[in-house]
Order: C-alpha cells, then sequence, then structure tokens
C-alpha cells in the first residue's frame, strides 16, 4: 500500500488491518523467534510475518508447529534461551495453550502475544468477544485490550518494553477485538525504524539457557514452596503497575501518542458513567457525545489496561459518578458478577467508595452488534436504577427474546 511521510519525527501515513499492524509492529521491534498456528482471526498476523521473513525484510526464525500448546512451547523456550519472541493467538487456540500460557508467567518470560479476541465453543463461532482472554485472567500474564488500529500497533511496540524491562519480566498479551479490529483497515501512523530502535534495543536477558552452562527451569514445587512461589509472582504483577505507568509514559515521549492505562472521556462531572474495554469504548463514546446535547451528563471510563488491574486509577475516576455500568463482553457463568464487574467492584468496596447503583451490562457476545441505541439503552437503565435505588442489577441488552 502506498504511503505518505508525514515528517523526520513523525514517521510514514498508511492503511493497515489491525492484524497487518500488529504484524508491522512485531518486525519493527525486530524479534527474533515467532512460533504460530494459524486460527480464524489472528492468521493475518503469522502469515505476515512469515512472508515478511521469507522475502528477507524481518531476519527472524519462524517457527511452524502442530498445534497452539507447541506454539506457546516453543516460544518459551526460544525466551528461556534470550531471543525477542512473539506469538498470537484466538479463541480454542488460546485454550489449549492454557497449560503453557502458566508455565510461560511462572518463568517470568518476556512474551509478547497478540490476541485476535474470539469467542470460544461451542456452538462453533468464529465472531468477537472477550471469553478466551477472560480465562487468561488469572494466568499472571500482563493485558491490554485495545480500541483502535493504531493503539494495536503502538501497545504491541510498547508491550516488548514492559516484558523486558528486568524490574517486570513477565509476558504481556495485547487482546484486539477479532474482525471487529483483526480484519478492519484504518489510516495508521508508524513511526520510522531508527526511532523503534532507539525506543526498544535489543533485548539483554538476565537469565538464558546456555549449553555450556546448564540450568533447571520448572522444576518440581513441593508444597512446602509452591505457596511463596506463587505469592512472589503475585507479588511481581502487581507492583509491576507504576512501572507499566512509566514506561508508558515514556512511549509518549517518544512517539507522541498517549493512552494512560485507563481513558477518561468526559468524566469531570458525568452522573452517569458506563466502564469499556476494546473497540466498543469508541461506539460508547459517541453515543456520550450524542446524550450530552441532550444535556444528560454522562461519560466513559475505558479500561486498556485489566491486569494488573489499575484499581486506584479507577476508583478515582469514577469518584461523584452516581450511577456506574460496566460491560462485560463474556458470560458470567454462575459467577455473583462478570470479569471486569467484579475488578470494578472489589476496587469500590476496598475503596469505601459506594455509587448509589450499579449496573452490570452483558452484551457483544459471540459477535452480536452493539448499536448506537444499545448504548443509549446502557445509560438510560443507569439512570432508572439511579431513580430507583437499586444498588446492584445485571443486565443484557441487545439480547433476543
Amino acid at each position: 500500500m502506498s504511503t505518505t511521510v508525514l515528517d523526520e519525527k513523525r514517521g510514514t501515513k498508511t492503511i493497515l488491518s489491525g492484524d497487518q499492524a500488529l504484524a508491522e509492529a512485531a518486525k519493527m521491534a525486530n524479534i527474533d523467534v515467532v512460533s504460530a498456528y494459524p486460527i480464524t482471526p489472528q492468521t493475518i498476523i503469522v502469515e505476515t510475518l512469515e512472508h515478511m521473513i521469507a522475502n528477507g525484510e524481518l531476519k527472524a526464525k519462524f517457527i511452524p508447529v502442530e498445534s497452539e500448546h507447541s506454539a506457546m512451547s516453543a516460544a518459551v523456550g526460544a525466551s528461556a534461551a534470550g531471543a525477542r519472541v512473539f506469538t498470537s493467538t484466538a479463541s480454542q487456540g488460546l485454550a489449549l495453550m492454557h497449560e503453557v500460557v502458566y508455565i510461560a508467567s511462572s518463568l517470568r518470560l518476556p512474551i509478547v502475544m497478540a490476541v485476535a479476541n474470539r469467542a470460544l465453543s461451542a456452538p462453533i463461532n468464529i465472531w468477537n468477544d472477550l471469553s478466551d482472554a477472560m480465562a487468561e485472567r488469572e494466568s499472571g500474564w500482563i493485558q491490554f485490550f485495545v480500541e483502535t488500529v493504531q493503539e494495536a500497533f503502538d501497545t504491541t511496540v510498547e508491550a516488548f518494553k514492559i516484558a523486558e524491562d528486568p524490574r517486570i519480566s513477565l509476558p504481556v498479551m495485547v487482546g484486539l477485538d477479532g474482525y471487529i479490529l483483526s480484519h478492519e483497515y484504518e489510516p495508521i501512523e508508524l513511526p520510522f525504524q531508527d526511532q523503534v530502535d532507539k525506543y526498544l534495543p535489543r533485548r539483554q536477558p538476565t537469565v538464558k539457557l546456555d549449553p555450556a552452562k546448564p540450568v533447571s527451569m520448572g522444576t518440581l514445587g513441593p508444597p512446602e514452596l509452591y505457596f511463596e512461589i506463587k505469592y512472589r509472582q503475585e507479588r511481581a504483577i502487581d507492583t509491576a503497575l507504576p512501572i507499566i505507568q512509566e514506561l508508558d509514559d515514556d512511549f509518549a515521549q517518544h512517539f507522541g501518542r498517549r493512552y494512560g492505562l485507563i481513558e477518561k472521556y468526559k468524566l469531570e462531572d458525568a452522573d452517569y458513567v458506563l466502564v469499556t474495554m476494546g473497540s466498543v469504548s469508541g461506539t460508547a463514546k459517541e453515543e456520550a457525545d450524542r446524550l450530552r446535547e441532550q444535556g444528560m451528563r454522562v461519560g466513559v471510563l475505558k479500561v486498556r489496561l485489566f491486569r494488573p488491574f489499575p484499581k486506584q486509577l479507577v476508583v478515582d475516576a469514577l469518584a461523584g459518578a452516581k450511577g456506574i455500568g460496566i460491560l462485560d463482553r463474556s458470560m458470567p457463568m454462575g459467577s455473583s458478577a462478570p470479569s471486569l464487574a467484579q475488578d470494578v467492584m472489589a476496587s469500590l468496596m476496598q475503596a469505601r467508595q459506594y455509587p448509589t447503583s450499579i449496573v452490570s451490562f452483558v452484551s457483544g457476545i459471540g459477535g452480536r452488534d452493539m448499536k448506537l441505541t444499545d448504548f443509549e439503552q446502557m445509560f438510560q437503565e443507569i439512570k432508572t436504577a439511579v431513580d430507583g435505588n437499586i444498588a446492584y442489577r445485571i443486565s443484557y441488552p441487545a439480547l433476543r427474546g
């Protein structure tokens, strides 16, 4: 595709799909190894990288494997040997990786993985929701969810910086909505390669596998040690939060684009706030603008960093709201509340900050369209709950029948 040079500081402007943008980000990050197995809707990412390697654009090793379980296993081995490693998957592929996803974080390996979020079977569904990534929320990975193609590119580059920081040394998952972002084409600004090289030097592993100096990794953890090991791992991801904030600020200084760990949209005087993640945030903001014009004081809080959960930032952003809605795109399946709602409500409870009403919304399941009218309904439901002094309820916008 044709590109336009913006200026010597900002790079070039082009049009890419979300999958293409992620492949470009991995290439510009100078990855050493990519291991992957094809699955819709992420296949274009690794297909593009394979072409880049084949035609000499990217000097890296592509490892074709027989399953997603093997893809993550190869990523673990390569990262342990000191390589900068990237992989991607979706849905059933991430579920098949589940065992090794936990191993990667337990070994503190800075792997970056894109997840083109897609519903889990059964029935078979190839469209978007967040059930695949929500199943991994306690795996010890840092998790981002992005709203736009530009944000997908930028977050992937930033993810390597975060993962490889010796103060963190944890794998990072970048979630983009399947089809909605993975296959959608948007204008995007790409930095020059030397800008990325300056921001992201070659990886300097602190420990790596070396046949000349053999070590054991991931050996038996008996009861007298396992509890303490997992506690230290939990503390590592929890204490990574301020460092991630620092590195996010550093990204903004290098490239002039800032996202933050959360995004506050018209929250200053908002009575009713909707909490979102991913591409639906844009539609929520658009509806908030429309309702503002009608005199309804509404706002949107986009959570970009889901793990570690930025609870104090969320609490501060929601201070003053009378009613809060929380939009989840995965089914709670017997839980008292869906995944994002659990984190938001627990954060508010710990801070002793109680709005009049909280409405937990579950929608967008299996690729179900979410229209402006659905978001209007959500904001109106939040107001109705406040007016009726309803402490908590769960709602399913766009559910038929």
